[in-house]
């Protein structure tokens, strides 16, 4: 996993290496606040293993942003960001995860007016720190495999600039699932499968 992070932050620096030689480029940070929660059709250990989307977690997101072009724009960032969940058990006792994620969204946008812009796309994502704690609530050990170490999904959503501050709210989505439970019975496994989505409010400086 850790070869992937690094392939991937090289891939995205060189492409923003390039973009330094055109017009229109901007590099800034952003940072805000995410909600997140995990929702699947499956029961888990009961019938309300996942809970509605009435509960999610709060964490925070961070890191750098670049873009280039003008009203069609390509937007690479590099982040890190906390994500996570709640479950119900067995007893209805309630139990909450958090982790943090590192996060490459690829996107493109368009700028509807000076100020408004929308944007969409890909983003891999990568875990850097495990709730095992969580894992053991729910009968794993620490060195079992719980949480996907790698996912795919995307992002959308629509932002602001105002003068060198950028606004953005943004919707994300997973593709795969969250957890990565190997059980030999697949019906079994399929209780447990789950996929994570967050909304997420955030502030930048350009530089």
């Amino acid at each position: 996993m850790k070869k992937l992070i690094i392939l991937a932050a090289l891939a995205t620096v060189g492409s923003l290496t390039a973009a330094q030689a055109q017009d229109n480029f901007e590099i800034g940070l952003r940072g805000g606040v995410n909600l997140s929660t995990i929702s699947g059709e499956g029961s888990g250990s009961n019938e309300g293993f996942w809970n509605s989307e009435d509960t999610r977690s709060t964490g925070f997101t961070a890191g750098l942003y670049t873009r280039f072009g003008n009203k069609l724009f390509l937007q690479p960032e590099l982040i890190v960001s906390q994500k996570g969940g709640s479950t119900t058990g067995i007893l209805g006792q309630e139990r909450d995860f958090k982790q943090t994620y590192f996060d490459i969204p690829v996107l493109v946008g368009v700028k509807a007016t000076d100020v408004i812009r929308v944007n969409a796309g890909p983003v891999a994502t990568f875990l850097i720190n495990e709730d095992n704690t969580f894992l053991q609530n729910i009968g794993l050990q620490a060195e079992e495999e719980g949480f996907r170490k790698a996912l795919l999904g995307y992002q959308f959503g629509v932002g602001f600039d105002i003068s060198r501050l950028r606004l953005d709210m943004r919707y994300e989505g997973n593709v795969n699932d969250v957890f990565n439970i190997d059980y030999e019975d697949r019906q079994t496994e399929s209780q447990f499968a789950g996929k994570g989505n967050s909304f997420s409010v955030t502030a930048g400086l350009a530089f």
